[in-house]
């Protein structure tokens, strides 16, 4: 067997029978690529720099399917750098410095550049990352890095700044449909030599269905025009005709766009919080349903939920805490999928509730003041005093016992000196909290007048 030298040549796409579709029809030219013509349209830079061969390293930042290993390919086809494809799940430090003193050796030698593309770049740690750093800033090697995930988090801050990046989006459902058309039309690479017509409504429905990834369209149009064939044959037809039905049961399930382990996560979940806090209850059990089908841990989003109840809604509506709190029980003790519903209800009831932020924004504030005043010490009057020492020095003197008033409201202050007067809940008038605040708006002016009482009696006794 013969094994391939690490700087060989890109292989060109497949056009073997026996490859997926998705793998033949993987653009040969930047022209082919569609979708990306804010990054790669006539005159844009990065085409420049590619069509010049001046491109320096770059990360390349996308969801699945948009092109970054095809845009990889092809800028190692364009340019006269040696090309190397390198894998973050299936290498180490030992291969990556391996390859490091390979490229020097090339650039010395052979006065050649290795373009090394590393899918998957940000599953590298830290020191996987920075064995990169010498050879790039040397110019031995252009790296072009591959991500999913925000390279602001996942790529490290040295080896970021030696790179432009560069943002491929999801390929609009337009660009989607031109590449199933000429997967349709291709005799070469594609389905063009198969006697195979597709309706209008069937290409349109793939097109949709694979939410912005050309290879899962791609791979849907294959299972789908497979299942055409067989139908033709048992039924004795010269065409097959691929319909909605049959792309359905291809379908079988939408591959929903959702990594619970990385920024489409952080991104579904605020989607969900906020459209919960918008009063928005059809967004937010869509965002919740997208959520649960993809596989989220249930027992996150009813935390989620929990959280909520408290930061968003708080006492303008106190049974909210209750009712997600019920759901979590509920998904713990059913399990799934049976629990869908509870969180849904609670979800729901969430979105529907009253909104008020006054106990978010109440313990901020109070949380700034402890951080910011930590020494100051209790009140005398706050103070227990169960020893005759503490009794001495007036632990606990001066202190009102609530009960023992008509309205159960005293006039001492429960703040340290510094702070008194200091006001961090401030209730709304929505829900009820409308009610919390004309409650303590009353006994605010009680404490007000029994001070003022206090004050006046002291003055009359000197």
């Amino acid at each position: 067997m013969t094994s391939r030298s690490l700087f060989d040549e890109p292989f060109e796409p497949s056009t073997a029978a026996a490859a997926p579709l998705a793998e033949r029809m993987r653009p040969r030219r930047l022209d082919e690529l569609v979708g990306q013509d804010d990054l790669l349209g006539q005159g844009r830079p990065l085409r420049q720099a590619i069509e010049h061969d001046t491109l320096q390293s770059v990360i390349l930042w996308g969801p699945p399917g948009s092109g970054k290993t095809t845009l990889a390919r092809l800028i190692a086809t364009v340019t006269s750098s040696r090309f190397v494809a390198f894998s973050a799940v299936l290498s180490g430090i030992k291969e990556i410095r391996a390859l490091m003193a390979q490229a020097e050796d090339a650039r010395r030698h052979d006065s050649r550049r290795t373009l090394l593309f590393v899918d998957e770049i940000h599953r590298f740690n830290k020191a996987q990352q920075d064995a990169f750093l010498p050879r790039v800033e040397a110019g031995d090697i252009v790296l072009i890095g591959a991500t999913t995930e925000n390279p602001s988090f996942e790529v490290n801050a040295a080896l970021l700044s030696r790179s432009q990046v560069y943002v491929l989006h999801p390929l609009p459902t337009s660009a989607i449909t031109t590449v199933l058309d000429r997967a349709i039309n291709d005799a070469e690479r594609g389905l063009g030599d198969q006697a195979l017509t597709v309706d209008t409504d069937t290409l349109a429905m793939i097109a949709r269905h694979a939410n912005g990834d050309a290879r899962i369209a791609l791979n849907l149009l294959e299972l789908g025009a497979a299942a055409a064939q067989t139908r033709a044959q048992e039924a004795g037809d010269d065409t097959a005709r691929l319909d909605l039905q049959l792309a359905s049961d291809a379908m079988q399930r939408r591959a929903l766009l959702y990594d619970k382990n990385g920024e489409e996560h952080f991104n579904v979940i605020s989607a969900l919080h906020k459209s919960i806090r918008n009063s928005d209850p059809d967004a937010a059990v869509y965002w919740l349903a997208r959520m649960l089908e993809a596989g989220e841990d249930p027992l996150y989003i009813a935390r989620r939920l929990i959280r909520f109840a408290s930061e968003d809604i708080g006492n303008a509506d106190p049974q909210a805490l209750s009712l997600a709190v019920a759901a979590k029980e509920a998904v713990h003790f059913i399990g799934m999928p049976e629990g869908n519903t509870a969180l849904a209800q609670a979800t729901l009831y969430l979105a529907a509730a009253p909104k008020s932020n006054a106990v978010y924004a109440a313990y901020t504030a109070a949380s700034a003041d402890a951080h910011h005043n930590v020494a100051d010490p209790v009140p005398l009057h706050l103070r227990n005093a169960p020893t005759r020492l503490m009794k001495q020095l007036d632990y606990g003197k001066g202190y009102r016992y609530a009960h023992d008033e008509p309205d159960a409201v005293t006039a001492m202050d429960c703040l340290p000196a510094p702070l008194q007067g200091r006001h961090y809940y401030r209730p709304t008038t929505r829900g009820f909290e409308k009610e919390l605040g004309q409650r303590l708006t009353a006994w605010r002016r009680i404490k007000t007048e029994r001070r003022a009482q206090s004050a006046a009696s002291n003055k009359t006794d000197k």
